[in-house]
């Protein structure tokens, strides 16, 4: 099956003496390199994945702490809703303009005060989780992908591995050579497919678990928020009593 390393063998080696990077991908088998292939897009995927989620979370908290300076400035709340309009530019000012929407429907409408202590809270509360999980489900989309290439890529390199000791065995077996000329290359092909699935794997886990801890706190944050603010709601309605 691995003839182009039986000859390279035959013709003195020279071609199976190089063990560069590039000189194991072309003398793979197509198994192989596709396994290789998948790997390296996988790992180039990751580290994209990386990239953005980070930028964004640090610019996330960084807007976040932008609209708690200016909710908690001890300006009208409906200034700021009018201000902010409906295009909030951050999670945590969406939830605020969820909220302050369901509050003036209510008070649009002239709802009664008992009809306001019976439901209006529930909604605004209903509202403000609703917001959140729509959020945070944008801020997590394709971190799951760096858990998956984390559980997967180091079995996918093992698969390479195993087919390319394979295809060693089967060039000492067709040239009838025990020497280490023949089967060195086919190994250093197969543990390189492995390495490429530790590659690809130990970023995207020690990654996986440093977003998730990020993005729980954010999520804590917002949680915080809604909590905060539902009191602050409800202080109101006590007070039309």
């Amino acid at each position: 099956m691995d003839s182009n390393l039986i000859e390279a063998v035959t013709l003195g080696g020279t071609a199976a003496d190089d063990f560069s990077v590039v000189a194991l991908f072309l003398r793979a088998d197509i198994i192989v390199k596709a396994t290789m292939v998948i790997l390296l897009l996988a790992s180039v995927w990751c580290w994209a994945i990386i990239f953005e989620k980070v930028l964004r979370l640090r610019h996330l908290n960084a807007r976040a702490n932008d609209f708690e300076s200016a909710f908690w400035s001890g300006g009208s709340l409906d200034s700021l809703y009018d201000r902010i309009g409906a295009q909030p530019r951050d999670p945590m000012a969406a939830v605020f303009v969820a909220a302050m929407r369901e509050w003036r429907r209510a008070a649009a409408k002239g709802t009664s005060e008992a009809a306001i202590r019976l439901g209006l809270a529930d909604r605004i509360e209903r509202v403000m989780q609703i917001t959140v999980m729509r959020e945070m489900d944008r801020a997590e989309r394709y971190v799951s992908f760096l858990a998956s290439t984390g559980a997967t890529a180091p079995f996918i390199g093992l698969f390479g591995t195993v087919w390319g000791i394979m295809n060693s065995f089967q060039a000492i077996a067709l040239s009838k050579n025990t020497s280490l000329a023949v089967v060195a290359p086919g190994i250093a092909e197969a543990l390189f497919a492995t390495a490429l699935g530790l590659l690809a794997a130990i970023p995207a886990v020690l990654a996986y678990n440093k977003l998730s801890r990020d993005l729980d706190r954010y999520a804590s944050r917002l949680d915080s928020f809604a909590s905060e603010f539902m009191a602050i709601l409800s202080r109101q309605m006590e007070e039309r009593d």
